[in-house]
């Protein structure tokens, strides 16, 4: 399945929309391995993926990225973070196993939190309220509230094949503001929107991505743009444990090596854990005695 884990963007030359087509298998894979997530926060979990691939590439900037589901329910936090490059990660937190399988009954009451930290330039945030049955319909809702742009989503998740997909039609924002061209527009987008609404999941997990594109769209004009590759990226690092470790008192890493021997930490995301003894923080332990 090489056609997995890649992102593709396109242009219908003829109706003022672009649209994406996003589909992973091993980069989803890696975010659930050692996780042994329950089948409906498995599935949420990698539309939660698809869904900031496509926003990472519909919104054009360079930095980082982290959409964060917050809420009263079972899974109190569910969060993906990646980069303009397509390097993702993520996670949930649940404060009780549960069998529920529906962004309402997972989340409960919660929002939808995007923060966007570019790497020039000021930090962005939106928070979106999880009023829509779905997280395809709450993301669209976020572009039709905040960037006011009509935008389609659909997000697929198969947990038995450990697969996951998304597809996005768009309208460009208007250059032209007449209402006669405005109209025309909005009825070329729902045409579209109508079309992609024809894919299954079967397909989406099965063809590679011009095929699909060509059964979706073969009436209409498409220019598919070099595909973006998709990975896992965790992130963590020795290092970075150190960093944390060193903003400890000195006293109190002396007292945990006394009693345990030793330092551990692991990641909440990739479960690697990360082992220190007392050799490994000498030079921390020295600060004690100054």
């Amino acid at each position: 399945m090489s056609q997995f884990n890649v992102l593709n963007r396109y242009l219908f030359s003829d109706a003022h929309a672009r649209g994406e087509l996003v589909q992973l298998d091993s980069s989803f894979k890696s975010i659930i391995k050692n996780h042994n997530y329950p089948v409906g926060v498995e599935k949420l979990l990698g539309e939660l993926l698809c869904a900031t691939c496509l926003l990472t590439a519909t919104l054009k900037f360079e930095g980082d990225i982290t959409v964060q589901l917050q809420g009263d329910g079972p899974v109190g936090y569910m969060s993906v973070s990646g980069n303009n490059k397509q390097q993702m990660r993520g996670i949930a937190k649940m404060a009780e196993e549960t069998s529920a399988d529906t962004l309402q009954t997972l989340i409960g009451k919660g929002t939808m939190i995007i923060t966007i930290r570019p790497t020039a330039g000021e930090a962005y945030q939106g928070v979106v309220a999880l009023d829509e049955e779905t997280l395809a319909d709450c993301l669209a809702h976020y572009f039709d509230v905040s960037e006011q742009i009509p935008t389609k989503i659909w997000l697929f998740c198969d947990t038995e094949q450990q697969l996951a997909a998304g597809a996005l039609v768009q309208l460009l924002p208007d250059g032209d503001g007449s209402i006669e061209n405005k109209e025309q527009q909005l009825t070329d987008f729902e045409h579209l929107c109508q079309l992609t609404n024809t894919i299954k999941s079967e397909e989406v997990f099965s063809l590679e991505a011009e095929a699909l594109l060509f059964r979706l769209y073969h009436q209409e004009k498409v220019n598919i743009f070099d595909p973006q590759t998709v990975s896992y990226l965790c992130g963590c690092s020795a290092d970075k444990c150190l960093s944390a470790i060193s903003q400890i008192e000195p006293s109190e890493i002396k007292a945990i090596l006394a009693e345990q021997g030793k330092i551990s930490m692991t990641c909440d995301y990739c479960i690697t854990t990360y082992d220190f003894d007392e050799l490994s923080l000498k030079s921390f332990i020295s600060k004690v005695n100054h």
